[in-house]
């Protein structure tokens, strides 16, 4: 199963922090999210683990979820309007069989598959009706920022 992510930009906003800093940061704000209901901005968040495309090493990042249907979740590569995509984009395209989600306390492996023509655009308006941030994201950089969904396997 391949997955192949849209190629990073030439501009864009500046990115979170990454490398051992922006782990340390993750870290705190796992704690922090799930102390306060698992939540942000009112959306819920998905604690995603991957496999890292370099390391090999398990990566666990918080993001929005955008439940779709039963044991599915839209979840968008946006790294705050960067140039780049998040590290953990990768690491899905490195390594598809390895992706695991934590949604409401519940670990489910999943299948990703990021969204494209038609099936994206419907996606991200409705991402964009929900939460108005990420499309003031896509107005930062030059890439299509990735629209992926997650099904339970």
């Amino acid at each position: 199963m391949a997955v192949e992510i849209p190629p990073s930009g030439t501009r864009g906003a500046r990115g979170a922090p990454t490398g051992p800093v922006g782990r340390v940061i993750m870290g705190v704000a796992r704690r922090f999210h799930r102390l306060t209901g698992n939540k942000m901005g009112g959306n819920p968040l998905l604690y995603l683990t991957t496999v890292g495309a370099k390391s090999g090493q398990r990566r666990t990042s918080a993001v929005m979820a955008f439940p779709d249907g039963d044991d599915a979740w839209l979840v968008v590569g946006s790294r705050g309007g960067s140039a780049k995509n998040p590290a953990w984009c990768y690491n899905i395209a490195a390594h598809p069989d390895q992706v695991e989600v934590e949604f409401d306390g519940r670990k489910t492996a999943v299948t990703p598959r990021v969204l494209t023509g038609d099936e994206r655009a419907a996606a991200w308006q409705r991402i964009t009706g929900e939460q108005h941030n990420f499309a003031e994201y896509e107005t930062k950089t030059d890439r299509q920022i990735p629209v992926i969904r997650l099904t339970a396997r």
